[in-house]
């Protein structure tokens, strides 16, 4: 009988151990695809080996990392890496003169004529996906020169010279030009775009080859034009800072809009040279929640940032780290921690600059996240709704009518709400773009994920300027989202959402990603993987995590799938029966981590450790 009973015991802690190390396997030292990047002095880290090798020129030439991840953007958007120069772009920067973290909001408005009722007129229930009418106003060229002006170091000329390089021509890899390849019926429909994208019209391949020398002689003009006019300013005596916005208001205002504004007018759009002038950089002050004495900063209700801090907040409620990584509950719990912010993020988000004001207070509040910690049961809850987060702003709800049967209503505007994904629903809850990490030794650290005007992109006119595709992240009904309803003038509320940590009031973490509506899930949960279970930065990009698509999608047709998950294959067919049996419908992926990019500070040892995501083509560089 003690016999029996040891051997029970033992084979129990058998089964402990191998739980354990299943669960931990990052942490165990199995290895990871790419290794640790190291420096002492930088680090530049993006979505391309050639982005993040103009991080580095700019480095070597003197720049800080505002200087290094300029560049990068410049670079990137010129190789069309699932985004161009006229799309949109959005930072956190720490500067540590001030010991602040700011905020860079260069997201386009829709433009004059963008109303819900021009939409409805044309048959549709959301904004175009693609196209002209599908267009914002750039954002990114006004955003670059901003940062730089404001906290860089070096001239435009110095920051765009690789991207100008690039742009006379540069060796094209697979993935974009692949892509070209496959999207070419779409772009032929563009006189502009096809002369650029199309080298070979009339052949079997009409897009580049992999490998080919790619050149983009109207992009060059553009960029060059921009560097002249900062020259000109400074051999007339001009400061830095006013050559930087003579180069903007050339952009904005000078022949590049009316040429920006011809080519949209020529092809159906409604961009103005009004909308362009009008619109302007703002530099925000983030948003912020402290998790363990962790401070994790987030831009506003714009994007869906502030989703990952109320996220935070009710997780708090749990003991993450005892439930083990990984695990059916750990999963459970992130599931619906996420489902219950995100249904509030769906509702509650929008442009701060217009009413109705979303009741931030009330929703990053911790008692309104204990409240909401509450609703977590053993059962997934596929009609999650929004919240009351009024009362903890002291103020009554003006929608309180309205979230009673919100979840079962939005349905309705959803042609496929059931647990299925289809590789065409995946393809758009996932629309990626590109991400940006950058650190130096005086203590610049940035966060960047810029996006729009991806491929296929309506070129504007003979600017070489690839239009954003952001209009479709707004609604036309105040039913679906009060504050997120299409207006002149007005931001949507975007997927894009860079991040910063701090720890005793020191850089701890920045880092990004790319993925539409998985942005925040993947950044959680890497954030997660390295403050609950001690994985280093590597380790924490490569790690499986779960995908929810238990919210609305912010592209295409807005669509949710209740229950749903992406799981990683090789999670254990115990956890996949608990999961099953708690109302989930998974499918199972190779890869779930997303194209997570970041930088850890070693401030024991003064260096940096860098993770570059091993799920597609990022890279990074450091010294």
């Amino acid at each position: 009988m003690v016999i029996q009973k040891i051997n029970r015991l033992l084979l129990y802690l058998f089964y402990i151990i191998l739980f354990w190390a299943i669960s931990f396997q990052p942490v165990l030292g199995q290895g990871t695809q790419k290794p640790v990047l190291h420096g002492k002095h930088w680090m530049a880290i993006t979505g391309k080996p050639l982005g993040a090798t103009a991080g580095a020129m700019i480095f070597q030439k003197g720049g800080n990392a505002v200087d290094a991840a300029c560049a990068m953007l410049a670079a990137t958007c010129t190789m069309w890496d699932v985004l161009s120069w006229g799309g949109e772009t959005q930072a956190l920067i720490y500067n540590p003169h001030t010991k602040e973290v700011v905020g860079i909001n260069a997201l386009g408005v829709a433009p004059t004529g963008a109303t819900a009722a021009f939409f409805k007129d044309q048959g549709l229930k959301f904004p175009p996906s693609f196209g002209t009418q599908a267009a914002v106003t750039p954002g990114t060229p006004g955003g670059l020169i901003t940062m730089l002006s404001r906290y860089g170091k070096l001239s435009l000329k110095e920051v765009l010279e690789p991207a100008i390089e690039m742009a006379r021509g540069y060796p094209i890899e697979a993935q974009t030009a692949n892509a070209i390849e496959n999207d070419k019926e779409m772009i032929k429909q563009w006189p502009y775009s096809r002369e650029v994208f199309l080298p070979h019209l009339g052949e079997e391949r009409e897009a580049p080859y992999p490998g080919e020398v790619f050149s983009q002689p109207d992009l060059l003009a553009t960029l060059e034009k921009l560097v002249a006019t900062e020259s000109e300013a400074l051999q007339q005596g001009k400061s830095r800072e006013e050559a930087l916005q003579a180069a903007y208001d050339r952009f904005y205002t000078g022949d590049i809009a009316a040429e920006l504004v011809r080519g949209v007018k020529e092809q159906g759009g409604l961009i103005t040279l009004d909308d362009l002038a009008n619109w302007s950089v703002k530099i925000e002050k983030p948003l912020q929640t402290s998790y363990k004495g962790i401070d994790v900063y987030k831009l506003k209700e714009w994007t869906q940032g502030p989703a990952l801090l109320q996220s935070l907040n009710i997780l708090e409620n749990f003991d993450l780290k005892g439930m083990g990584y990984n695990s059916s509950r750990y999963i459970h719990t992130l599931y619906q921690a996420m489902n219950l912010a995100f249904a509030d993020r769906d509702f509650y988000y929008g442009d701060p600059d217009f009413a109705p004001k979303s009741p931030m207070e009330g929703l990053l509040s911790k008692e309104y996240a204990k409240e909401r910690s509450q609703l977590i049961t053993e059962m997934n809850n596929p009609w999650t709704n929004p919240g009351n987060p009024y009362p903890y702003q002291g103020e009554n709800n003006p929608y309180a009518d309205q979230l009673e049967n919100y979840s079962k209503n939005y349905f309705r505007y959803s042609e496929d709400a059931d647990g299925e994904v289809s590789d065409s629903f995946l393809e758009d809850f996932t629309a990626g773009t590109t991400s940006i990490v950058a650190t130096d030794k005086e203590g610049w650290v940035v966060s960047v994920t810029p996006s729009g005007g991806w491929i296929p992109a309506v070129i504007a006119g003979k600017t070489g300027i690839g239009l954003s595709q952001r209009m479709q992240s707004f609604v036309l009904d105040k039913e679906v989202n009060p504050f997120n309803v299409v207006a002149p003038g007005k931001r949507p509320r975007v997927t894009l959402t860079p991040s910063l940590a701090l720890k005793e009031g020191k850089p701890m973490l920045a880092f990004a990603v790319q993925g539409g509506d998985t942005q925040d899930q993947n950044l959680l949960q890497f954030f997660l993987n390295i403050v609950e279970f001690g994985m280093n930065v590597q380790e924490a990009t490569e790690a499986a995590n779960m995908n929810s698509y238990q919210m609305q999608a912010a592209f295409g047709n807005h669509e949710i799938k209740p229950g749903a998950m992406t799981l990683s294959s090789e999670t254990p067919p115990w956890v996949r029966k608990d999961l099953r049996q708690m109302g989930y419908a998974i499918d199972f992926r190779e890869r779930t981590s997303g194209p997570i990019n970041a930088i850890w500070m070693d401030w024991k040892h003064g260096t940096f450790w860098g993770g570059a995501s091993n799920h597609g083509e990022d890279y990074g560089i450091g010294w």
